[in-house]
C-alpha cells in the first residue's frame, strides 16, 4: 500500500513560497484543480484565495496564523532537515501529473534544487511553471507539440543520450552532459518527439506550451516502463 500523503486520479497543482503570480496559480489550477502548498505556498494560495487540500513541509517559514486558516487535517508536518519543501511535497503526492508553481524564479540556488528535486523523483511527472516558460524531465519517451520556431533547450543533469524528431539539432548519437555537450537554444522544427535512455536531461518549451505538455505527461505517466522509483 502506498504511503504518500496524496492521492489523486487528477492532475495536482503544487504551490510553493518562491516567486509566483496569481496568473500563475490560476493557469495551474485550471489544468490541475486538485491544490496542496509546499509549506509556506499555502499562504500564497490562501491569499489568493484558495484553500490547500493539504500542506506539507516542516512549517518554518509557515505561520501560526495562517496554520490557524487551514483545518488541522489538511496538516502534514514532516521535521526532518535533510530535505527540501519541494521534495517534502513531491514525494507525498502520487497522481498522473503535479504542476508546480512558485519554485522558479527569485533565487537561483533554489531553482538549482527544484531541478535536483525533479531528477531525485524522476518517476513522478512535475512540470515547474515560470514566468516565460516551464521546465520539466524528460521520461523515456514522450511527444508534444511546440510552434515551429520556438526555443526547445535541452539541459542534461547528468550524463544521457537519446534521439529526437522535430528539432532543427537532432540529439541524435550525441552524448549530453553537464560538463561536456548540452542542448540549449535548440528550435522546434515542427511537434517534438524525444527519446532518452537514462533520467537527467531538462526540458525547457514556452510557457504556452503548458496545455500540451501536461497532456502528454500525464498520458505518459499510465504507459509501461516509467523511470523507476527512487531507492
Amino acid at each position: 500500500m502506498s504511503e504518500e500523503i496524496v492521492h489523486s486520479s487528477h492532475p495536482v497543482t503544487l504551490v510553493g513560497a518562491g516567486e509566483a503570480a496569481e496568473q500563475d496559480l490560476k493557469d495551474a489550477l485550471e489544468l490541475a484543480p486538485c491544490l496542496v502548498a509546499a509549506d509556506g505556498g499555502a499562504t500564497f494560495a490562501l491569499n489568493a484565495g484558495y484553500t490547500p487540500q493539504a500542506v506539507i513541509g516542516d512549517f518554518d517559514s509557515l505561520t501560526a496564523e495562517d496554520r490557524a486558516r487551514v483545518d488541522p487535517g489538511r496538516l502534514h508536518r514532516i521535521t526532518e532537515q535533510d530535505s527540501t519543501d519541494f521534495d517534502k511535497a513531491l514525494g507525498n503526492i502520487r497522481a498522473p501529473i503535479v504542476l508546480a508553481v512558485g519554485f522558479l524564479g527569485a533565487r537561483i540556488d533554489h531553482q538549482l534544487a527544484a531541478f535536483s528535486t525533479l531528477l531525485r523523483f524522476a518517476d513522478r511527472p512535475c512540470v515547474l511553471l515560470g514566468p516565460d516558460e516551464i521546465v520539466f524531465l524528460a521520461p523515456p519517451a514522450v511527444s508534444f507539440d511546440v510552434p515551429a520556431g520556438a526555443v526547445v533547450s535541452l539541459f542534461p543533469l547528468c550524463p544521457v543520450a537519446g534521439r529526437s524528431r522535430g528539432l532543427e539539432w537532432p540529439i541524435d548519437g550525441l552524448d549530453l552532459s553537464p560538463g561536456g555537450r548540452i542542448g540549449t537554444s535548440n528550435r522546434a522544427t515542427g511537434p517534438v518527439r524525444l527519446n532518452t535512455d537514462a533520467p537527467g536531461l531538462l526540458v525547457i518549451v514556452p510557457r504556452s506550451c503548458l496545455p500540451e505538455v501536461t497532456q502528454a505527461l500525464a498520458f505518459r505517466a499510465s504507459a509501461p516502463s516509467p523511470w523507476p522509483a527512487p531507492a
